[in-house]
């Protein structure tokens, strides 16, 4: 009996020694490459920087077409308010003109 929690006790410390190493050499995550890009518009690199951040060029292409500038500038503001992109106020505007011409009512076809 004693041996059995000899045992229990060293794979217990095996166990809390191989976790404490997978979190000292810290979590590495690798993204599948990207599919997809934004279209090519004044404020496409803005675009790709700002929103590229968090998700895929797939993610922006996906979304309704023919919606207004408001509808683009929304989603902006849902994009840092929501869900914590990191846009500074002075580049919500820029981003809303670039999807609303690339993606929205005024995109040239």
């Amino acid at each position: 009996m004693k041996t059995q929690g000899v045992h229990r006790l060293a794979l217990a410390c095996a166990a809390a020694l191989a976790c404490g190493a997978v979190a000292a050499a810290g979590l590495k995550i690798q993204m599948p490459p990207e599919t997809a890009a934004l279209k090519v518009a004044p404020g496409s690199e803005l675009a790709a920087g700002q929103c590229g951040t968090c998700h895929s060029a797939d993610y922006v292409s996906t979304q309704p077409r023919d919606k207004p500038f408001a509808f683009w500038k929304a989603e902006v503001e849902k994009m840092r308010k929501v869900y914590g992109a990191p846009i500074a106020d002075e580049n919500i505007t820029p981003l809303a003109e670039y999807l609303t011409k690339a993606y929205g009512k005024e995109q040239s076809k």
